[in-house]
């Protein structure tokens, strides 16, 4: 017996739930994986609020990202091994001590990269690494704009985007957050409570807009994102933390000079395992060389999940979030 998180209704941070849960046994290409963190991102408020839907259904055991250890190894499984040190982000289910996994989505840990560290990087870091390098390919001739430069995706944007060549922008919302930005890479950060964004973007760019903006935010931020691209630059929506985009007449978008708009899902960029595989790679290895600085700012038993979301929601972490088992 271990404990999980349930969601057996849609809605606010109380109806995650902290019960008794026995994993299945692993089938064919499966392993029992005991978690040692978790990592807490926004979509997993998504799932919750019944925004996106489960798979499977209600009731379900949301999260999407995790670290730990195997424990018990399924039929036909040969690439890994018990005590494998693992982590996975897109296998939705993670609020939990205990669970049955395919190996389809488990990459191996190296030396030096943590069980918390991995738990929180997954996700975000791995978003992260296919916005930079496959949704818009960044180069050292890029101007980009990042909105909330202090959160978890941010913090690995900023260094990334930099170790590219970029010239990177990002907006925060507090003088500490300007701080956190201007520690992480970004070269110009822009308090969006005390100034004009969209302003001071076409200032820094000398009136031509960025080449890409990336924006998680949604609602509060999509028309001034717009208008902070030079023509034929992509906004990229990835996120609505302010809530989901306007319907928009893409006329906006030839008035603004022919721009282009995508949603990119991590999941679609991971689908296959090869791919997975190296975008994983590429991130462990910037890891390694320390052009990406992990660190678990906040940390939440598993049974204080609500707790976790509502900090969550309110914008009151920054960073990097694991609930701890």
């Amino acid at each position: 017996m271990s404990n999980a998180i349930l969601i057996s209704g849609f809605g606010g941070p109380e109806v995650l739930s902290y019960k008794g849960y026995t994993p299945p046994k692993p089938a064919r290409g499966e392993v029992v994986l005991r978690h040692k963190a978790i990592g807490l991102n926004f979509i997993d408020t998504y799932f919750r609020s019944g925004l996106y839907q489960s798979p499977n259904g209600l009731p379900f055991i949301p999260g999407n990202e995790g670290a730990g250890i195997v424990e018990e190894l399924g039929e036909g499984v040969k690439n890994f091994q018990v005590g494998d040190r693992v982590a996975y982000a897109g296998a939705l289910g993670s609020y939990t001590q205990v669970r049955t996994i395919s190996t389809d989505n488990l990459v191996k840990l190296p030396d030096g990269v943590s069980e918390e560290q991995a738990a929180c990087v997954m996700l975000k870091g791995m978003t992260a690494g296919i916005l930079l390098r496959k949704t818009y390919a960044v180069s050292n001739k890029s101007f980009i704009l990042y909105h909330a430069a202090a959160g978890g995706v941010g913090q690995f944007i900023g260094p990334w985007a930099d170790h590219l060549g970029a010239t990177v922008i990002g907006t925060v919302g507090s003088p500490e957050k300007v701080e956190i930005a201007h520690s992480h890479n970004y070269h110009h950060v822009i308090n969006y409570r005390g100034e004009d964004w969209v302003s001071r973007v076409k200032e820094i760019t000398g009136g031509k807009g960025c080449h890409v903006v990336y924006d998680g935010v949604g609602k509060d931020t999509f028309h001034g994102s717009l208008d902070s691209l030079r023509p034929l630059g992509m906004f990229v929506s990835f996120g609505q933390s302010s809530g989901p985009l306007p319907d928009f007449n893409t006329s906006m978008l030839a008035q603004r000079g022919s721009l282009f708009v995508t949603r990119p899902r991590l999941f679609d960029y991971i689908a296959e395992r090869k791919d997975l595989l190296e975008v994983a790679s590429d991130l462990f290895t910037l890891i390694s060389k320390g052009v990406l600085k992990v660190s678990v700012n906040h940390r939440y038993p598993l049974a204080d999940a609500s707790l976790a979301h509502r900090e969550l929601e309110a914008r009151r972490t920054t960073g990097s979030t694991v609930l701890i088992p």
